[in-house]
Order: C-alpha cells, then structure tokens, then sequence
C-alpha cells in the first residue's frame, strides 16, 4: 500500500510538470526532448485553480476563534537576536497573530540551522510522536502520507484557505499543490517558489566591456575571447595584470536554484543539464549529469581554465563572492537576484562599477536554454487528530498576508516593522512555520509593472506594497544613482536580472523527478560525491577530459543504473 500511494504521489506531480513543460508559446514537447518548453516570459498567467472552493471570501479565512485554540509546532530557530524580554514564542509577530486568530502557538521543539531541523522532524516521524503541525521536506512528506500520520487538508483548504493564498497557488499552473496531491486529496499547504530563480544569467562588469569596445557575448567562444580581453587589457585601468576573466565556485553546477558562480548554463548551452533528470533522444529516463553532451561541456571548461581564463583560484575561495566583491572579476554568473548580494557589496567598493546582466552563453541554434527548479520543496503538515487543522491553514493566511505587505491593519504592521528595525531583526523569521509564497512569475510580472510606472503607463498608487517599494526604490535610485544601497538593491535587479528574464525567449527544460527513490537512500551521498569531484577535477586539470567517461561508468556499477530504473518505473506512473 506505502509503495503504491508514494508512486501516484510523485507521478502525479511529474505528470503534471511534464505537462506544464508543453505548455510555451514555442509549442509542445515530445518524448525525446527531456521535457522541455520554448516560452516567453510572461506575466499575465495566473493559471486556474483546481481546487472547489465553498469558502466566502475571506470571512472564514481570518475568522477570530470565539475560544482560544492551541496548536504545537516544530519551530527552527534564527540567528536574530530579539528585543529584551522576548522569547521564539512570546514576541510580537507570535502576539500579533495570537490576538487576530486567537490561536495560541507553541514550540514542541526547537531547532538552531536547517540539518538540525531536518533531523528533528527525520526523529519526530520515526516515533509517530509529532507536533500538532510542522514543515517537512518532499521526501518526509512523502513517508507521512505513506503511514497515514497527517491529516487530509482537501475539505480544510477548500472552506479557509484565503484569496490571496489561493491565488499563489493558481498563478503556478495547478503545479505546487498537486505536488502534496494522493488520488486528488491534499495532504500538505506547499510554498511556491519563484520561477525567475532557476534561471542563471551572465554578470558583466559593462563598463569594462565599453571601456575595451566589446559587444556582450553570445557564445561560449565569444565570453572566454572577452574573459581573455578583461585578464590582458587592463579594465580597471590601475596599471597591473590583476584582473580576472570567468569566476566559478568549486560545486562547479548547481542544478536547480542557482548561487554565484555555478557554471549551469554554460552546460545549458550544450544541452547538458546536470543533476536534472531527463528523457535523451530515445524517450528513456536519464540522469542528466552522464549524458555526452557533459564532457563537451567540461572539455571547453578544462580549456578555458588551463588558459587562464577561468579563475585559477576559484576552487580555493572560502567564501564564493570573494573576487566579485574585490572587484577583481568582470564576469560571473548568478540568478537575477545579484544586486541584493553580492553586486551591492562590490559596488559599494567601486561606484565606477556597472553590472549588467545577460541571458548568455546560447546554443548553437541561438536559443538561451535553462534548467528550471521545482515549483515547491516544503510543505505545512497537521498530524492525523488533530481536533482543529484549520487553524494551520489560518495562520498561513495570516503570514502570507503580513508577508506579501497586504495586511489591512496599518497601526499593528507599523509597530511591526519598527521592531523589525529597531531589533535589527526579520519578522518572517518569527512566523510560526517557515514557509513562504509568492506567486510564481512575482518577479517578470513586478519588473513589467514597474517599468509602466516609471514611464507613465500605470498608476503606481494601483500597485501592491511590493510591488509599490521596488517602484519608490527605482525612482530613488534614478534621481540619485548608487547614492541609496537600499534602493540600489532592488531597483537593479529587477531592472536588469527582472528585464531579461521578461524579454528573453527561452528554453526551459524542468526535470522529470525531485525526489528520492528507495536505492538513493543509501547510495546517492556517495555518487553525488563521485560526481561533483569528477567534474571539478577534470576542469582544473587533475583529471582528463575521457575520466568523465569513467565516471559515468563508475556511476552506473555503484548504484546508478537501480536508480535510473526506479525513476524510469515512477516517471512512468
């Protein structure tokens, strides 16, 4: 019975993403195209809810309890220090909600950093001893639904779950909560990742290539040519060869949610796309990190870094951002969200520096292709008794609503935020569950609204806080350019890391399965080891180019040809 409901769970969700990848304006996907779509940004779609709904309005959502209601939770603990006499359960986020619900929330345990987290949920379900709610990762999801330890949130969703939650949901497609979905039950509220982290974009110091009259890239030959201009011709105009090309970090890809320097989507370019499961041109379930087209890719890498055109010292920085923040690289690459961290840090060390972001390197037909991540990764769980599920659901109505700056009562989010600040201090860090929407597109679709504004097409009174912030912030920064870091910040990413995401066709290419099979329990640390060790050696020169060849074959004996069979058998539903 656990293996039948684990395997409609996850085919449900990868038959759903499967369908999403068809859904571009560039057509459909076959079975020989790894799940792929060509689509252009766009805001407009918020999808359609699959989900009946009896709720009216909000009026259930936010629904004051007439008795108080007490919920326990696993609570993860944040590094913020709190204002004298505040405790993780007793502040003014916790007071906050427990006066507008008149939900009491409390800590069955606490847990400092993600693994220890992880591990205390990992020993809650082992003894079939949990908290009234708590968020749990895919696979922990997974293995309560199995053993039928949390409650049913079908019916709970459908009657409290508020508007602007609701709508989260729906702008991803359907996608976030059929990934909690059994036989058309829900079984976990997921949070919804934004669809413009995936996407990792080339950094270029602009004002360097202007300086040494160079056009932006488009090619893998054409960005180490401009790596080996920014390393010889003196950019920075200091007098010494102290500049770099190409930076990188030592986890060589990331795979799904890009960081700074992950060298994605020079694989992308070549149809590689590591630790993303695919379909090669058979229709045949494959790991995406052993098919050929990976030692094209690291063959060119080996070559860009035997010439000096890769930092020789990337593998060796403790922190990654280290060269971009010295203002020693022109080039790197990172998700839209660059700005905030660490182009700010850099720019406030030299406020002659202009980053610019690109959609870059292409592929040989000219198209920009990109992995893409999952919609969600985390989910609000109740255990199975518990005499009142609604009340997780309200508190995340009311989070989201403090979260997302919609709030109806001004006078309690202004102390909030004064707090907030004079606590140096994140409210979100005090929410009862660590779980956060958005809606899927918020990034193109804010990008859009705001560039309207700013040229006098859309009213920014009109606007959503956020939205309305990175508006106020843009004009800041427009009228006085990098004199305000805080408005530096957002206004640029959404110009630049937002615009070419809302401008440029791409590719998308979503993996076919996220989540653990029965094999990679006890085998996948081990060949995720051999494989990002593999990868790394092979581009300083440690290795060959041909050990990736023995690698995949290593791959295969120690384990990976089980596990392609049980994705292959899942995928297959």
């Amino acid at each position: 019975m656990a293996n039948y409901r684990t395997s409609k769970w996850m085919a449900a969700s990868i038959a759903l993403a499967v369908l999403l990848s068809a859904c571009g304006s560039g057509g459909g996907s076959d079975a020989g195209d790894g799940g792929k779509s060509s689509t252009s940004s766009d805001a407009g779609d918020k999808g359609t809810t699959t989900t009946p709904s009896d709720a009216k309005g909000d009026a259930l959502a936010y629904e004051k309890y007439s008795e108080p209601v007490s919920i326990s939770v696993g609570f993860k603990i944040p590094d913020d220090k709190l204002g004298a006499g505040d405790t993780n359960d007793n502040n003014p986020v916790s007071r906050y909600l427990e006066g507008l619900l008149n939900i009491k929330v409390t800590h069955a345990w606490e847990a400092k950093g993600d693994d220890a987290f992880k591990q205390k949920v990992n020993l809650a379900i082992a003894s079939n001893d949990l908290p009234d709610a708590m968020v749990v990762d895919r696979n922990q999801l997974r293995k309560l639904i199995d053993n039928d330890m949390v409650e049913d949130l079908t019916d709970v969703y459908a009657k409290y779950g508020s508007e602007l939650v609701r709508a989260m949901y729906d702008s991803t497609k359907g996608l976030a909560l059929a990934d909690a979905t059994v036989d058309g039950r829900i079984y976990g509220m997921p949070n919804v990742a934004i669809e413009a982290d995936a996407p990792s974009l080339l950094w270029i110091r602009q004002d360097w290539l202007d300086k040494l009259n160079l056009q932006a890239p488009k090619t893998v030959d054409e960005l180490a040519a401009i790596a080996k201009a920014f390393i010889e011709q003196d950019p920075d105009g200091n007098g010494k060869k102290d500049t770099l090309g190409l930076t990188g970090d030592k986890q060589v890809v990331y795979g799904q949610k890009p960081n700074p320097n992950g060298f994605d989507s020079i694989f992308s370019s070549y149809h590689a796309f590591p630790k993303n499961w695919i379909k090669d041109k058979d229709g045949n379930v494959v790991y995406g990190s052993i098919t050929p087209e990976n030692k094209d890719a690291l063959a060119k890498l080996a070559e860009m870094y035997k010439a000096g055109l890769i930092d020789p010292q990337f593998a060796l920085y403790k922190e990654t951002q280290e060269p971009i923040v010295a203002n020693k690289t022109g080039m790197f690459f990172g998700p839209w969200w660059m700005p905030y961290w660490p182009l700010a840090d850099a720019v406030a060390n030299d406020t002659k520096a202009e980053w610019k972001a690109y959609a870059t390197p292409l592929d040989k037909d000219g198209k920009f292709v990109t992995h893409m991540a999952p919609v969600t990764d985390r989910y609000l769980v109740v255990r199975k008794g518990y005499k009142n599920p609604e009340a997780a659901v309200k508190l995340l109505n009311a989070f989201t609503r403090i979260e997302r700056r919609s709030d109806p009562n001004k006078d309690e989010m202004k102390k909030l935020d004064d707090y907030a600040t004079a606590n140096t201090v994140q409210n979100r860090n005090y929410y009862p569950f660590d779980l956060l929407l958005d809606y899927s597109d918020a990034v193109v679709k804010r990008y859009k609204d705001v560039q309207a504004a700013l040229k006098g097409e859309l009213d920014p009174a009109t606007f959503d806080p956020d939205t309305k912030q990175v508006y106020d912030y843009s004009v800041i920064e427009k009228e006085n350019p990098k004199k305000n870091m805080d408005a530096w910040k957002p206004a640029k990413a959404y110009e630049l890391g937002g615009g070419v995401l809302a401008t440029t066709d791409m590719e998308k290419i979503y993996s076919l399965f996220y989540g653990t099979t029965k094999t990679m329990e006890t085998k996948w640390t081990s060949l995720q080891k051999l494989e990002n060790e593999t990868f790394l050696k092979i581009i300083v020169g440690d290795l060959p180019v041909d050990a990736f060849d023995t690698f995949v074959s290593d791959w295969k004996k120690l384990g990976g040809d089980q596990i392609t069979k049980e994705v292959s058998d899942l995928v297959a539903g």
